[in-house]
């Protein structure tokens, strides 16, 4: 199978179901809110609670969300083929891990920013909310062991990889001091230095790795970096969550999503789509502009009819209060 079909089915189901599905849930499951006060603004104490930018905090539970799940148990399945792991990311992340992740985040929200064992406490009782704890438990449990392996496998003995993964933790608290105190609001500033000091720990990697004098320091065996782990585990959740976790997951963020674009990139290119294979892409193309044209319209005719509608309300408004036709006609 060409690869740059999956690329092609996958961004048009993710598309579709962000725009249909997503907001179906949004809308009639949820009744989202947004003029809603979160806990973040009601209970503020520079710890837990914290206004945060909202695409911060999209980073923050798109890195957290996406290790275990969509990156780690793909990987895993790519042992039987790509099939298991396209079906994953495709049927099991519009149905099921994102619905989850968004209802989970939802009722938090609704329940002063709590754990969803002392929701079902609240909503069910004491014992249930005690099996929760051990559930949620066991399953941080399975996912963090199942990360470490993938971790500890990654960075043994490669100095390359320790330094540029040990870097974004400095890089992140700096980031973090940045955006809260030296220049609070500025998230493009903070975004911009981030993103490039992360990108250039992964450009002086192959330096640290040739380095006589660096190299070993960064050169830790595998139950050394087992033992790390533990330890940036139990300071990364005392820390002020704008400090280091938030920071650091919305940096790595754009290290995930731009992989992810170069891949898509690379798989194009393979795919030497403008020579002899661009006759068969071009119908390919074709649809895939045509649906794209059909959803803008679609849009387009759906944004029209709600601003006609305020206006229609705005222009009575105004004959009410005594607008002449000729004021009306102009406006």
């Amino acid at each position: 199978m060409n690869g740059l079909y999956l690329v092609i089915i996958s961004a048009l189901v993710f598309v579709l179901a962000y725009r249909f599905y997503g907001a179906f849930i949004a809308a009639k499951v949820l009744t989202v809110n947004q003029y809603k006060v979160t806990p973040a603004f009601r209970f503020e104490d520079g710890h837990d609670y914290v206004p945060t930018n909202k695409y911060v905090v999209f980073g923050h539970h798109f890195a957290a969300i996406a290790g275990a799940g969509p990156l780690v148990g793909p990987v895993i399945a790519a042992q039987f083929g790509y099939l298991p792991g396209a079906l994953w990311i495709l049927i099991g992340g519009v149905l099921a891990g994102a619905v989850h992740d968004m209802v989970i985040l939802f009722c938090s929200m609704r329940y002063d920013g709590k754990s969803i064992a002392e929701i079902a406490k609240a909503q069910i009782g004491d014992k249930t909310g005690l099996a929760t704890s051990f559930a949620v438990l066991f399953l941080n449990i399975l996912a963090m062991a199942g990360m470490a392996v993938v971790i500890v496998n990654a960075l043994h003995d490669s100095p390359w990889g320790t330094f540029t993964i040990g870097m974004t933790i400095p890089i992140a608290i700096f980031i973090g001091l940045y955006m809260q105190f030296l220049r609070p609001g500025r998230i493009k500033e903070g975004t911009i230095i981030g993103v490039a000091l992360t990108l250039l720990a992964v450009v002086l990697g192959p330096a640290v790795q040739a380095s006589p004098t660096l190299a070993p320091l960064f050169t830790i065996s595998a139950k050394g970096i087992s033992i790390a782990l533990i330890i940036y585990g139990f300071v990364a959740a005392a820390l002020p969550v704008w400090l280091l976790l938030a920071p650091r997951d919305y940096l790595s963020t754009y290290m995930k999503i731009g992989t992810i674009g170069a891949l898509a990139i690379g798989i194009i290119i393979v795919a030497n789509i403008w020579g002899k294979g661009m006759v068969k892409i071009i119908p390919i193309l074709l649809g895939v502009g045509l649906v794209v044209l059909v959803f803008a319209v679609m849009n387009y005719i759906n944004l029209t009819v709600a601003q006609s509608g305020f206006r229609a309300r705005e222009m009575a408004a105004r004959r009410l209060l005594g607008a002449s036709r000729g004021d009306i006609f102009l406006k």
